[in-house]
């Protein structure tokens, strides 16, 4: 997630000027979390909005992904050891206690003591009422954070242990490596009931996880939900057209800038915090963001140069310029989106990168102009879908899916699946892709519309479940392709 930043010493002048001090990151984040809307999904765009209001851009950054990626077990906490209900706290002090609760198993380099500290600051700050009132008020607000948070420290028995060994019950997972251990057992036994005990530990619906382990074992859905919790890495791919993994990463060596390159040696997992905006080469066009997963969705296509191909839902355009590197900038891309604004995103990557091969086209237009070009060899379909391979890039998924949006996404998954086989001609391929990794969108879509469309094969498809970091490996996505061609 890359939010825009300013040097300290440029906001402290800023916040002088203006008569206006830094405000901390809690305090940003407790902003977002008060006006962030599950059904818009807007999050990172608020957050992004009011980063430029904080020198501590990380700390806010992970509170505010940190509560909404563990909001389940932290409101369990609050409920279970805070003493209070959750669902009957006022909205204006839950997400103070969601902070606090979320620092003090989450974040146990921060002390104690200074986390509940700052919590009863954010109560006390009232707005909107005389100072009478606003005194009496604070009182009563500071003295029920204290009180619940106070709580939730003394039932925690140590802040971080090692997850080896560790009472499963007493121990709520931060990583795949360590967890919060607290006096008492706060989760389900794994052994007698595995969906619960994930759910509860990882803050996933039920059905999900249920879901899951009836096509996977309990240690695969287990990584699956570490995969879903981790704070994400940031990858990126060199554009091909100008430089390549090598070069980048020399040029990245020189400028100090910290990263690793990935197994296959064609990306840079990024190590320094910087935005990415502001590193060196982004303007030159010389990378951009792509999660691995991502990638090998438009590599298994492996689109060739001179290539004529239509991507269907192309915003943001991480997958369009990376065909168009492929094609080594020759042939034809035909890039729409049913949002017009963003689909005015694949066309500045692809003039920040200097791409001169795609075409941006109104959703309204595509059968005219696919009219007009007659044939095309391939089409990327990368579908909307429930986001369950990117949990942990997109956490506030996991607080409005359920089983029916599911189904209403399949339904029209493989509506557009079919208007994409009405656009071909014998021997061309359509690569149906998701960043799903439930059966429901991916291979039973699939089936349904061979099943339907004698003139398709399957030529193949792959799923690829999220990984969190590893000594041996790095941290991933989730996502599934499928290469269909008509016969």
């Amino acid at each position: 997630m890359f939010v825009p930043a300013t040097g300290s010493c440029a906001l402290k002048r800023m916040a002088e000027m203006s008569g206006l001090e830094s405000k901390t990151g809690r305090r940003i984040a407790l902003e977002v979390l008060n006006r962030f809307d599950v059904g818009r999904h807007d999050a990172a765009e608020i957050l992004h909005s009011i980063i430029h209001q904080t020198e501590q851009r990380s700390q806010a950054t992970d509170l505010v992904f940190g509560v909404i990626r563990n909001r389940f077990a932290i409101d369990m906490l609050i409920t279970k050891v805070g003493g209070t209900p959750a669902e009957r706290i006022s909205k204006k002090l839950i997400n103070i206690l969601r902070i606090g609760t979320y620092e003090l198993v989450f974040a146990p380099k921060t002390a104690g003591y200074a986390i509940i500290n700052e919590a009863a600051n954010l109560a006390g700050a009232s707005r909107g009422e005389t100072a009478s009132r606003r005194a009496v008020a604070g009182k009563k607000q500071v003295g029920f954070v204290n009180a619940v948070l106070r709580n939730v420290s003394r039932s925690i028995s140590d802040r971080t242990i090692s997850l080896a060994g560790a009472d499963v019950l007493r121990t709520l997972p931060q990583s795949p490596q360590a967890g919060c251990l607290f006096n008492n057992a706060i989760l389900p036994d794994p052994k007698t009931n595995p969906a619960d005990y994930l759910s509860k530990a990882f803050s996933l619906p039920k059905w999900l996880i249920t879901n899951w382990l009836g096509e996977f074992t309990f240690a695969q859905t287990s990584k699956i939900c570490f995969a879903g919790n981790r704070p994400p890495s940031v990858f990126l791919r060199p554009n091909t057209l100008k430089i390549s993994a090598k070069s980048l990463a020399a040029r990245f060596t020189v400028d100090g800038i910290e990263f690793e390159l990935d197994p296959t040696g064609k990306m840079l997992k990024l190590k320094s915090h910087q935005p990415v905006f502001k590193l060196s080469g982004f303007d030159e066009g010389l990378f951009f963001v792509q999660d691995p997963t991502s990638a090998g969705a438009v590599q298994i296509l492996a689109p060739k140069p001179g290539w004529t191909v239509i991507d269907l839902c192309a915003a943001p355009g991480g997958k369009t310029v990376q065909m168009a590197q492929l094609m080594n900038n020759t042939g034809r891309i035909i890039a729409t989106d049913i949002d017009p604004e963003r689909l005015q995103k694949v066309g500045q990557n692809c003039k920040r990168l200097e791409i001169t091969i795609v075409e941006l086209i109104p959703y309204e237009r595509l059968a005219q102009v696919i009219a007009e070009i007659g044939r095309c060899d391939a089409i990327l379909l990368d579908v909307p879908c429930s986001n369950t391979g990117v949990l942990a890039r997109r956490p506030e998924a996991r607080l409005r899916i359920t089983p029916e949006a599911v189904a209403r996404l399949a339904r029209t998954q493989l509506q557009l699946l079919e208007k994409a086989a009405k656009m071909i001609s014998t021997g061309s391929k359509i690569c149906y892709s998701t960043c799903s990794i439930l059966r429901q969108e991916n291979s039973e879509v699939v089936k349904q519309f061979l099943s339907d469309s004698s003139n398709f094969s399957l030529d193949s498809e792959n799923l690829t479940l999220p990984s969190p970091a590893a000594p041996e490996s790095f941290d991933h996505d989730g996502g599934y392709t499928a290469i269909l061609r008509k016969i």
